[in-house]
């Protein structure tokens, strides 16, 4: 599995950001596929997930953030995902990764200023 992870940057409180993970080389049926963030001198931490069309969101981005997916035509050992970062505020400053199963894109720097 190769996940290659793309967005992230600064913005103002109130602002949005989009980040993307292409991955490739997944197995079938294909797994969920998650965005876990790391904020500063904090552990890692859900926050949203997708499988097969469904979505999970911790409360922290419930309502704010969205998770989606695209699947290459005819071959569904790739998918690209997203998380669409709307109404951002400084608490979501963080290091954001993706993941299915154990694997993990190399992670992207996210801040908010206030």
């Amino acid at each position: 599995v190769h996940l290659v992870q793309s967005g992230g940057g600064e913005v103002q409180a109130g602002g949005s950001l989009r980040l993307s993970c292409a991955a490739s080389g997944l197995p079938l049926p294909r797994p969920a596929m998650a965005w876990f963030r790391q904020r500063q001198g904090k552990e890692r931490e859900f926050v949203a997930r997708i499988n097969r069309g469904s979505t999970f969101y911790a409360g922290a981005v419930r309502g704010r953030f969205t998770m989606s997916e695209d699947t290459e035509s005819g071959d569904y050992t790739k998918v690209t995902v997203y998380l669409q970062m709307n109404d951002l505020k400084p608490e979501d400053t963080a290091v954001y990764y993706c993941n299915t199963d154990f694997n993990w894109s190399q992670g992207a720097q996210v801040t908010v200023s206030s």
